[in-house]
Protein backbone atom coordinates (compact mmCIF):
# COMPACT_ATOMS: atom_id res chain seq x y z
CA UNK A 1 0.00 0.00 0.00
CA UNK A 2 1.55 3.56 -0.96
CA UNK A 3 1.32 6.84 1.59
CA UNK A 4 -1.61 7.80 -0.26
CA UNK A 5 -3.56 4.32 -0.28
CA UNK A 6 -6.47 5.28 1.00
CA UNK A 7 -7.67 1.47 3.53
CA UNK A 8 -10.83 0.06 2.66
CA UNK A 9 -11.14 2.44 -0.76
CA UNK A 10 -10.75 0.63 -3.82
CA UNK A 11 -10.16 3.17 -6.46
CA UNK A 12 -9.67 1.04 -9.00
CA UNK A 13 -13.12 -0.42 -8.34
CA UNK A 14 -14.88 2.44 -8.02
CA UNK A 15 -13.55 3.78 -11.22
CA UNK A 16 -14.89 0.51 -13.09
CA UNK A 17 -18.07 1.19 -11.16
CA UNK A 18 -18.34 4.96 -12.14
CA UNK A 19 -18.19 3.99 -15.77
CA UNK A 20 -21.06 1.37 -15.53
CA UNK A 21 -22.94 3.97 -13.64
CA UNK A 22 -22.41 6.64 -16.21
CA UNK A 23 -22.49 4.03 -19.32
CA UNK A 24 -26.19 3.41 -17.96
CA UNK A 25 -27.52 7.27 -16.83
CA UNK A 26 -25.89 8.41 -20.03
CA UNK A 27 -29.33 7.99 -22.33
CA UNK A 28 -30.92 9.93 -18.92
CA UNK A 29 -28.46 12.59 -18.62
CA UNK A 30 -28.51 13.72 -22.11
CA UNK A 31 -32.42 13.78 -22.05
CA UNK A 32 -32.32 15.83 -19.29
CA UNK A 33 -30.09 18.50 -21.05
CA UNK A 34 -32.65 20.90 -20.50
CA UNK A 35 -32.25 21.02 -17.20
CA UNK A 36 -28.39 21.05 -16.64
CA UNK A 37 -28.89 23.86 -18.79
CA UNK A 38 -31.01 25.83 -16.56
CA UNK A 39 -29.40 24.57 -13.31
CA UNK A 40 -25.86 24.95 -14.32
CA UNK A 41 -25.91 27.32 -16.95
CA UNK A 42 -25.36 30.31 -14.76
CA UNK A 43 -22.31 28.79 -13.30
CA UNK A 44 -21.24 27.71 -16.46
CA UNK A 45 -21.22 31.08 -17.80
CA UNK A 46 -19.42 32.54 -14.73
CA UNK A 47 -16.57 29.80 -15.02
CA UNK A 48 -16.09 30.74 -19.08
CA UNK A 49 -15.41 34.83 -17.86
CA UNK A 50 -13.60 33.84 -15.03
CA UNK A 51 -11.38 31.81 -17.75
CA UNK A 52 -11.38 34.61 -20.13
CA UNK A 53 -12.61 32.15 -22.56
CA UNK A 54 -12.48 33.91 -26.14
CA UNK A 55 -12.52 33.17 -29.54
CA UNK A 56 -9.90 30.93 -30.88
CA UNK A 57 -9.09 28.87 -27.83
CA UNK A 58 -8.19 25.25 -26.95
CA UNK A 59 -10.34 24.01 -24.73
CA UNK A 60 -10.02 20.66 -22.97
CA UNK A 61 -12.78 19.47 -21.29
CA UNK A 62 -12.42 16.98 -18.55
CA UNK A 63 -15.55 14.88 -17.56
CA UNK A 64 -17.63 16.38 -19.90
CA UNK A 65 -20.88 13.65 -19.68
CA UNK A 66 -23.05 14.40 -22.08
CA UNK A 67 -20.89 17.55 -23.52
CA UNK A 68 -23.85 20.54 -22.32
CA UNK A 69 -20.80 22.38 -21.10
CA UNK A 70 -18.62 21.60 -24.06
CA UNK A 71 -21.30 22.75 -26.81
CA UNK A 72 -21.31 26.01 -24.95
CA UNK A 73 -17.13 26.05 -24.67
CA UNK A 74 -17.64 25.74 -28.34
CA UNK A 75 -19.99 28.74 -29.14
CA UNK A 76 -17.62 30.75 -26.85
CA UNK A 77 -14.20 29.94 -28.94
CA UNK A 78 -16.26 29.85 -32.37
CA UNK A 79 -15.49 28.19 -35.70
CA UNK A 80 -11.61 29.10 -34.93
CA UNK A 81 -11.48 27.50 -31.43
CA UNK A 82 -11.43 23.40 -30.85
CA UNK A 83 -13.28 21.80 -27.66
CA UNK A 84 -11.74 17.90 -26.81
CA UNK A 85 -14.62 16.64 -24.48
CA UNK A 86 -13.41 13.64 -22.30
CA UNK A 87 -14.89 10.96 -20.28
CA UNK A 88 -14.60 8.05 -18.31
CA UNK A 89 -17.93 6.60 -20.31
CA UNK A 90 -17.86 5.90 -24.32
CA UNK A 91 -21.32 5.27 -23.88
CA UNK A 92 -22.19 9.37 -22.89
CA UNK A 93 -19.48 10.78 -25.21
CA UNK A 94 -21.59 9.15 -27.85
CA UNK A 95 -24.53 11.59 -26.90
CA UNK A 96 -22.32 14.47 -26.53
CA UNK A 97 -20.81 13.81 -30.49
CA UNK A 98 -24.11 13.54 -31.50
CA UNK A 99 -25.38 16.49 -29.40
CA UNK A 100 -22.31 18.50 -31.16
CA UNK A 101 -23.41 17.34 -34.66
CA UNK A 102 -26.78 18.14 -33.98
CA UNK A 103 -25.75 21.65 -32.81
CA UNK A 104 -23.59 21.74 -36.15
CA UNK A 105 -20.44 22.40 -34.24
CA UNK A 106 -17.26 21.01 -36.28
CA UNK A 107 -15.10 22.35 -33.47
CA UNK A 108 -15.37 19.43 -30.95
CA UNK A 109 -14.10 16.40 -30.88
CA UNK A 110 -14.66 13.97 -27.94
CA UNK A 111 -12.41 11.02 -26.19
CA UNK A 112 -12.87 8.43 -23.69
CA UNK A 113 -10.31 9.24 -21.22
CA UNK A 114 -9.31 8.37 -17.74
CA UNK A 115 -9.30 11.83 -15.93
CA UNK A 116 -6.43 10.65 -13.79
CA UNK A 117 -4.25 9.68 -17.33
CA UNK A 118 -4.86 12.15 -19.56
CA UNK A 119 -2.71 11.15 -22.71
CA UNK A 120 -2.08 14.21 -24.28
CA UNK A 121 0.19 16.19 -25.93
CA UNK A 122 1.88 18.59 -23.49
CA UNK A 123 0.90 22.78 -23.71
CA UNK A 124 -1.44 21.89 -26.38
CA UNK A 125 -4.79 24.22 -24.76
CA UNK A 126 -5.28 27.38 -23.51
CA UNK A 127 -7.80 26.15 -20.71
CA UNK A 128 -9.79 23.23 -19.20
CA UNK A 129 -12.58 23.00 -17.23
CA UNK A 130 -14.08 19.88 -15.43
CA UNK A 131 -17.91 20.85 -14.17
CA UNK A 132 -19.12 18.55 -11.34
CA UNK A 133 -16.21 16.14 -12.22
CA UNK A 134 -13.28 16.60 -10.26
CA UNK A 135 -15.16 15.72 -7.12
CA UNK A 136 -15.17 12.04 -8.01
CA UNK A 137 -11.65 11.50 -9.17
CA UNK A 138 -9.89 8.97 -6.15
CA UNK A 139 -6.86 11.47 -6.69
CA UNK A 140 -8.27 14.44 -7.43
CA UNK A 141 -4.14 16.17 -7.14
CA UNK A 142 -3.24 13.71 -10.02
CA UNK A 143 -5.80 14.61 -12.50
CA UNK A 144 -5.21 18.48 -11.50
CA UNK A 145 -1.49 17.73 -12.36
CA UNK A 146 -2.56 16.14 -15.67
CA UNK A 147 -4.89 19.11 -16.74
CA UNK A 148 -1.71 21.18 -16.35
CA UNK A 149 0.76 19.15 -18.31
CA UNK A 150 -1.84 19.82 -21.27
CA UNK A 151 -1.95 23.63 -20.09
CA UNK A 152 0.07 26.18 -22.06
CA UNK A 153 1.76 28.33 -19.50
CA UNK A 154 -0.07 31.40 -18.46
CA UNK A 155 -3.28 28.75 -19.54
CA UNK A 156 -6.12 28.59 -16.79
CA UNK A 157 -7.78 25.58 -15.06
CA UNK A 158 -11.27 25.88 -14.09
CA UNK A 159 -13.48 23.92 -12.43
CA UNK A 160 -16.82 23.91 -10.74
CA UNK A 161 -17.80 21.32 -7.43
CA UNK A 162 -20.84 21.40 -4.59
CA UNK A 163 -20.32 23.11 -1.78
CA UNK A 164 -21.33 21.84 1.27
CA UNK A 165 -24.14 19.15 1.91
CA UNK A 166 -25.88 21.52 3.95
CA UNK A 167 -26.65 23.40 1.51
CA UNK A 168 -27.28 21.73 -1.16
CA UNK A 169 -29.93 19.29 0.21
CA UNK A 170 -31.28 18.65 -3.12
CA UNK A 171 -28.74 16.31 -3.06
CA UNK A 172 -27.73 15.81 0.56
CA UNK A 173 -31.37 14.57 1.63
CA UNK A 174 -31.54 11.45 -0.67
CA UNK A 175 -27.56 10.93 0.11
CA UNK A 176 -28.34 10.84 4.20
CA UNK A 177 -31.72 9.14 3.91
CA UNK A 178 -30.38 6.28 1.53
CA UNK A 179 -26.92 6.02 3.70
CA UNK A 180 -29.30 5.04 6.84
CA UNK A 181 -31.51 3.00 5.21
CA UNK A 182 -28.66 0.87 3.61
CA UNK A 183 -26.53 1.10 6.54
CA UNK A 184 -23.74 2.47 5.25
CA UNK A 185 -20.49 3.82 7.05
CA UNK A 186 -19.90 7.30 6.60
CA UNK A 187 -17.84 8.37 3.35
CA UNK A 188 -13.58 7.36 4.06
CA UNK A 189 -11.32 11.41 4.72
CA UNK A 190 -10.49 11.63 1.39
CA UNK A 191 -12.89 9.60 -0.23
CA UNK A 192 -14.38 11.35 -3.82
CA UNK A 193 -17.97 12.13 -3.62
CA UNK A 194 -20.36 14.93 -4.40
CA UNK A 195 -19.47 17.25 -1.36
CA UNK A 196 -15.24 16.21 -1.11
CA UNK A 197 -14.40 19.78 -2.37
CA UNK A 198 -17.08 21.61 -0.30
CA UNK A 199 -15.61 22.23 2.68
CA UNK A 200 -14.51 26.00 3.15
CA UNK A 201 -11.08 26.89 1.36
CA UNK A 202 -10.56 22.78 0.56
CA UNK A 203 -11.03 23.71 -2.93
CA UNK A 204 -8.30 26.64 -3.17
CA UNK A 205 -5.59 24.18 -1.32
CA UNK A 206 -5.92 21.64 -4.18
CA UNK A 207 -5.30 24.04 -6.44
CA UNK A 208 -2.84 24.94 -4.40
CA UNK A 209 -1.12 22.38 -3.85
CA UNK A 210 -1.05 21.09 -7.96
CA UNK A 211 1.04 24.28 -8.29
CA UNK A 212 -1.73 26.80 -9.69
CA UNK A 213 -1.58 30.68 -8.83
CA UNK A 214 -4.16 33.72 -9.04
CA UNK A 215 -6.45 31.37 -7.69
CA UNK A 216 -9.90 33.00 -7.36
CA UNK A 217 -13.28 30.89 -6.11
CA UNK A 218 -16.81 31.95 -6.02
CA UNK A 219 -19.97 30.73 -4.74
CA UNK A 220 -22.85 30.25 -6.66
CA UNK A 221 -26.61 29.79 -5.84
CA UNK A 222 -27.86 27.42 -8.61
CA UNK A 223 -31.29 26.26 -7.20
CA UNK A 224 -33.07 23.11 -8.96
CA UNK A 225 -35.70 23.97 -10.61
CA UNK A 226 -38.79 21.22 -11.30
CA UNK A 227 -42.42 21.08 -11.13
CA UNK A 228 -42.43 19.43 -8.03
CA UNK A 229 -40.62 16.85 -5.50
CA UNK A 230 -41.93 14.05 -7.49
CA UNK A 231 -40.00 15.36 -10.60
CA UNK A 232 -37.20 16.03 -8.66
CA UNK A 233 -37.04 12.05 -7.68
CA UNK A 234 -37.61 11.14 -11.19
CA UNK A 235 -34.31 13.08 -12.07
CA UNK A 236 -32.31 11.80 -9.66
CA UNK A 237 -33.73 8.04 -9.86
CA UNK A 238 -32.43 8.05 -13.56
CA UNK A 239 -29.33 10.19 -13.86
CA UNK A 240 -27.64 9.67 -9.87
CA UNK A 241 -26.18 6.64 -10.97
CA UNK A 242 -24.57 6.60 -7.49
CA UNK A 243 -27.29 6.64 -5.30
CA UNK A 244 -28.22 3.28 -6.89
CA UNK A 245 -25.14 2.24 -6.25
CA UNK A 246 -26.02 3.48 -2.64
CA UNK A 247 -29.27 1.15 -2.71
CA UNK A 248 -27.46 -1.85 -4.29
CA UNK A 249 -28.12 -4.06 -0.83
CA UNK A 250 -31.38 -3.23 -0.61
CA UNK A 251 -34.64 -5.35 -1.91
CA UNK A 252 -36.70 -3.78 -4.35
CA UNK A 253 -39.93 -3.00 -1.86
CA UNK A 254 -36.68 -1.66 0.43
CA UNK A 255 -35.55 0.39 -2.31
CA UNK A 256 -39.33 1.71 -2.89
CA UNK A 257 -39.64 3.31 0.31
CA UNK A 258 -36.57 4.76 0.54
CA UNK A 259 -37.51 6.92 -2.40
CA UNK A 260 -40.94 7.39 -1.04
CA UNK A 261 -39.14 8.86 2.39
CA UNK A 262 -37.10 10.95 -0.35
CA UNK A 263 -40.10 12.78 -2.00
CA UNK A 264 -41.82 13.10 1.06
CA UNK A 265 -38.92 15.33 2.73
CA UNK A 266 -37.96 17.07 -0.70
CA UNK A 267 -41.64 18.27 -0.67
CA UNK A 268 -40.09 21.11 2.26
CA UNK A 269 -38.89 22.29 -0.92
CA UNK A 270 -42.12 23.04 -2.86
CA UNK A 271 -43.08 26.45 -3.19
CA UNK A 272 -46.47 28.03 -4.04
CA UNK A 273 -46.79 29.24 -7.69
CA UNK A 274 -42.98 27.98 -8.23
CA UNK A 275 -43.40 24.49 -8.12
CA UNK A 276 -39.99 22.66 -6.65
CA UNK A 277 -37.12 24.63 -5.87
CA UNK A 278 -34.34 22.78 -4.26
CA UNK A 279 -31.29 24.88 -2.48
CA UNK A 280 -27.99 24.01 -4.43
CA UNK A 281 -24.53 26.37 -3.87
CA UNK A 282 -21.89 25.34 -6.51
CA UNK A 283 -18.25 26.52 -5.85
CA UNK A 284 -16.29 28.11 -9.30
CA UNK A 285 -12.49 27.94 -8.97
CA UNK A 286 -9.93 28.66 -12.00
CA UNK A 287 -5.97 28.78 -11.27
CA UNK A 288 -3.61 29.84 -13.90
CA UNK A 289 -0.81 27.99 -14.83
Amino acid sequence: MTADAKPGFDPVRFKQTTRVQWDQAAEAWDRWGPLLHAWLGPSTETLFDMLQLSAGQRVLDVAAGAGEQSIAAARRVGPQGYVLATDLSPRILEFAASAAAAAGLANIETRALDGEELDLQPASFDAVISRVGLIYFPDQLRALAGMRRALRPGGRIGAIVYSTGDKNPFFSVPVSIIRRRAQLPPPLPGQPGPFSLGAPGALEALFQRAGLREIEVRAIAAPVRLASAAECVRFEKESFGALHQMLSSLDEAARAEAWAEIQVELQKFEQPGAGFVGPCEMLVAVGRN
